[in-house]
């Protein structure tokens, strides 16, 4: 027996519900004479006779205009609607009897609207009991979690219809900023004031608030969460107002905020012309597809309509997920165009392949973005950083320029600027080894996209601090001072785009990105908008505790984007061009050389002078170790001490002869 249905057919609910109406209609006839004092059953027989067909006349009304098509338990704003239409047409069939078939003397003309009014409380008020009561029966055997929605528009009415509907929130109040919209009641449910949202929580229990406002801009949702975060609630939001135009997602499927929203920043539209210009009607290379940067990359330039994409990753199944994915959007942007995919399994050191892949395919313009990037990881294993990072970008800007690419950009970093890490400094290498060859009269345009930390990129702090903050904590943060730039993958990918398309050669491109964040603050306020408490000296009570656990090796409190101070302006307003000092292609072969000899005898007391000395700033914090290192170190001591046991050994024979 399902315990939200009562066992009977369809059919039978509606004539009961018919007969119902038909009793309450004749009460209420009866009502509307005797509040007159007008004894009803004093008149004619005749009279009884066209009142009942007057009653009858009214439910086939009724029914024929949908009323008992609408099932109780989700009756609304339209339902009431045609509960109003009914009682006034019924009222008009009423009066219509009374002055061609009974005595007009036997009544007063008052009675039609007392009559009107009873009834329309009788039918809509009927309706709206049996409702509520069918929800309070729900909840008992499945209870609903309450919320308040933020945000009383269109998406807001939406939601509230999707969820009384549901079987997981129930929706007790709106919020809302719009003054004409509070003190309202929006399907059954009071608007208030933002000011209000304390006591609503008290009262209804609340643990969520649910945010209903796709259209808002960046700036307007952060200042909303500014104001929701140190409220005791976990904070979500309905999906973009695009995906659900588009269908991808319905208006029920909240989700956690983005940490975007914290941002508050607007992304700028990004230029056709820019965006396009390297691109459409190109053979474009993206190494480091399957990654978070590159795989955006990927999906950014298959809008702007390539000839040709050539996906290029050492991480198989990486690159096999991002080339469905893009596979499954080509359909959607090919706009009748004949667009070639291709996903090459390689790595950008592999000369031989880079060389004959580009001149195989055409390319004209290569994103780079292969690297690692992981500072701990590149910090522990040196040897292989600098192969990946320096001679990655060697072997492929080299590759590039012997097959005739026009644009060579590379994704670099903020972690290049005055490092005090390996990775860092690989990455300045890098840019140096672009700044170089663009400088030795290079046909291929050579430039570099610098900024900070991606939101949602492989590594990102976010995901791990949800983790922690999901698992009861605590949230481990390096520094209480320590500060990053952030900016979204899509901004980015963006941005890098339309930099690429102003490259001279040799140009060392800055994103803005607006200040840098305390980490702890970002920490902080997950924990809020996740319903939590910060449990510290403060707040013994707290829920979530946060924990530092010193900086990493390498890692530095402030990062920073320019390494000197002369900056210019571009067509872009988020984009601004560096103007750095740079090693002559003659000096930088020379170290390049040295350092290709030092990582194959694997000395990285070599590799940290060479990259000291081409490196302006790099101040290696930590001792350099590598796991191949040691062992290769291990190794020789070994064999030394074996030679002079050896030796030992002998004399100790001769002795003894």
């Amino acid at each position: 027996m399902n315990l939200y249905t009562v066992p009977l057919s369809r059919t039978v609910k509606q004539m009961l519900m018919m007969l119902a109406d038909s009793v309450m209609l004749g009460l209420a006839l009866w009502l509307s004479f005797a509040l007159l004092g007008v004894d009803f059953f004093s008149r004619e027989d005749s009279a009884y006779l066209y009142f009942g067909l007057a009653n009858i006349a009214s439910v086939l009304v009724f029914f024929r205009i949908g009323l008992y098509r609408a099932i109780l338990l989700y009756m609304g704003l339209q339902s009431g609607f045609i509960v109003l239409q009914g009682v006034t047409i019924s009222t008009g069939v009423l009066a219509a009897t009374a002055y061609f078939f009974v005595n007009p003397s036997s009544y007063d003309n008052s009675v039609f609207p007392i009559y009107w009014m009873i009834s329309l409380l009788f039918i809509g008020g009927s309706r709206f009991v049996a409702k509520v009561a069918l929800q309070n029966l729900i909840q008992n055997f499945r209870p609903k979690e309450p919320v308040i929605i933020y945000g009383a528009g269109s998406s807001g009415m939406q939601l509230v219809a999707a969820l009384q509907s549901g079987d997981q929130y129930l929706p007790v109040a709106f919020v809302d900023d719009s003054r004409s919209l509070i003190g309202n009641t929006v399907h059954g449910i009071r608007v208030f004031s933002p000011g209000s949202l304390f006591e609503l929580i008290e009262n209804f229990s609340v643990r969520q608030i649910l945010l209903a406002i796709p259209s808002a801009t960046h700036a307007e949702r952060k200042e909303i969460l500014n104001r929701l975060e140190h409220l005791p609630v976990h904070v979500k939001t309905v999906p973009d107002l695009f995906d659900m135009v588009s269908g991808k997602v319905g208006v029920d499927e909240v989700r956690d905020i983005d940490i975007e929203d914290l941002l508050g920043r607007d992304i700028v539209p990004p230029n056709p012309k820019l965006m396009g210009a390297c691109i459409t009607g190109c053979s474009v290379m993206v190494t480091g597809a399957a990654g978070s940067i590159g795989s955006e990359l990927c999906r950014q330039i298959l809008q702007l309509n390539p000839a040709r994409l050539i996906l290029l990753d050492s991480f198989e199944y990486g690159l096999y997920t991002v080339e469905n994915e893009l596979l499954e959007a080509l359909p959607l942007v090919e706009n009748g165009n004949t667009m070639d995919l291709v996903a090459l399994l390689g790595n950008v050191c592999n000369q031989p392949m880079m060389e004959h892949a580009m001149k195989r395919f055409a390319v004209e313009t290569v994103y780079h973005v292969a690297a690692y990037k992981q500072v701990p990881m590149v910090e522990s294993n040196i040897i292989e950083g600098v192969q990946n990072n320096i001679f990655g970008t060697l072997i492929s800007a080299q590759a590039a320029e012997r097959s005739g690419v026009r644009n060579f950009v590379l994704i670099s970093t903020d972690k290049a600027v005055r490092p005090t890490n390996f990775m860092g400094a690989t990455k300045r290498f890098a840019e140096q080894v672009l700044q170089a060859m663009a400088y030795n009269n290079s046909k291929t345009c050579f430039s570099m996209v610098r900024f900070g930390n991606v939101l949602g990129s492989s590594g990102s702090v976010v995901p791990l601090f949800r983790r922690q903050i999901s698992t009861g904590g605590p949230v481990t943060v390096t520094h209480p001072e320590v500060t990053r730039y952030f900016m979204t993958v899509q901004e980015a990918a963006q941005l890098v785009i339309q930099a690429g398309s102003m490259a001279t050669g040799g140009d060392v491109f800055v994103l803005d990105m607006h200040e840098p964040i305390r980490i702890v603050d970002l920490a902080k306020k997950m924990v809020h908008l996740m319903g939590y408490d910060v449990k510290d000296e403060n707040s013994y009570k707290g829920d979530i505790a946060i924990e530092y656990t010193g900086l990493r090796p390498g890692e530095k409190l402030f990062e920073e984007l320019l390494i000197g101070e002369s900056v210019t302006g571009t067509d872009h307003p988020k984009i601004m061009r560096a103007e750095e000092e740079a090693l002559s292609w003659q000096d930088l072969e020379a170290l390049i050389m040295s350092l290709q000899t030092a990582c194959k005898r694997m000395d990285l007391h070599q590799i940290r002078e060479i990259l000291m000395e081409a490196v302006v700033g790099f101040e290696p914090k930590e001792v350099a170790t590598d796991p191949l290192w040691e062992q290769a170190t291990g190794d020789k001591e070994a064999d030394r001490e074996s030679k002079e046991k050896k030796k030992s050994d002998s004399k100790v024979t001769m002795l003894y002869k």
